[in-house]
């Protein structure tokens, strides 16, 4: 492997003018400039990483913090691609670190990047408090923007989805259907998003003077078995629903499975909603209705807030995204509707 000092033979010059050709500081001529690129060509010369970011104080890396347990399906599929998108658009590296399992594995994960001289770091938690990121955000120098939760101090640097309006439209749909007897299957309730759709199918429950009955409310994971679960468990206890709004597509994938299987017709019989409006939701029998959140536009937004903080430029505070309820074949008209 060639070294600096072999470039620096090969173009004529100094050890230091190349040096300074890599990391852009101090003049040098376009002339000598050409030389000390032709040479590094001829020469196959790789500088090193570490020490051109500990020297220059830019790595062109921004770190993306996702525990591992939210990797699977098509929402944290679309966040990924559309921030590794964007930011090679903008000339930067993507780095993904595992945040794993706890508030301090998480914490871990953003040092590590810090660590690794990233000009910046995107945060997805799932452990993490609030209070703890706001602090987070105030102790260190490089940009840190915070996905999907709602800061007290740095509202700038968060952006959120309005997941409990979302699903308060989507109950509410239900309701202007006819539905009144309406079953929830929740995700799991250690994530905040599953916790906010829940309150929204309680609020506009509430809000049209509906019970609230826990029968109706389900415990799922995510997943297509949890789904086929809560509906095999709400059957065997004879509990009586027109509808379901489950907390995310896979789950209502579980929800036609059983359904279908026992001979339960969809929408006739039951009306079906999910959340992440998933590639194949049009394509499934009955076509499913489901909430599509505006994850490539909040992507968007981080990384264009992070870029203006590196470069410079306004923070706006409007940080809350909202939802569309795309109706499809899987909800039909309730045994109160018209009433």
């Amino acid at each position: 492997m060639s070294t600096m000092q072999e470039v620096a033979n090969k173009a004529g010059v100094s050890k230091a003018t190349v040096s300074r050709v890599l990391s852009g500081k101090g003049y040098v001529s376009k002339t000598t400039k050409d030389r000390v690129y032709k040479a590094i060509e001829d020469a196959g010369y790789r500088p090193n990483l570490l020490a051109r970011n500990l020297a220059t104080n830019k790595s062109q890396c921004i770190g993306l913090v996702v525990t591992n347990t939210l990797y699977n399906g098509n929402y944290f599929s679309e966040l990924i691609s559309q921030a590794a998108q964007k930011l090679e658009d903008h000339g930067r590296q993507l780095i993904l670190v595992d945040g794993k399992h706890s508030a301090e594995e998480e914490q871990e994960a953003i040092q590590f990047l810090l660590d690794l001289q990233c000009d910046a770091v995107i945060i997805y938690p799932r452990f993490l408090t609030i209070d703890v990121m706001d602090d987070i955000i105030e102790q260190y120098k490089q940009p840190i923007m915070v996905v999907n939760r709602r800061l007290r101090k740095n509202q700038s640097q968060c952006i959120c989805c309005d997941h409990k309006g979302a699903s308060f439209n989507a109950t509410k749909h239900l309701i202007e259907q006819g539905h009144r007897d309406i079953a929830f299957i929740t995700g799991s309730l250690d994530s905040p998003t599953a916790i906010e759709r829940l309150s929204g199918y309680k609020e506009a429950l509430n809000q049209h003077h509906i019970e609230v009955q826990d029968k109706l409310i389900i415990k799922g994971k995510w997943t297509p078995a949890s789904g086929a679960a809560a509906i095999e468990s709400l059957l065997n206890n004879k509990v009586t629903f027109s509808a379901v709004l489950a907390s995310n597509d896979d789950m209502a994938i579980g929800v036609i499975k059983k359904l279908t299987e026992v001979g339960i017709a969809i929408p006739t019989d039951v009306s079906i909603i999910g959340f992440d409006n998933i590639p194949t939701a049009p394509y499934l029998t009955p076509s499913l209705s489901s909430v599509k959140d505006p994850v490539s536009n909040m992507v968007s937004e981080v990384i264009n807030r992070l870029i203006s903080m590196l470069d410079g430029g306004y923070l706006s505070k409007n940080n809350l995204f909202t939802s569309e309820l795309l109706v499809r074949d899987s909800v039909a008209y309730g045994p109160f509707w018209g009433k």
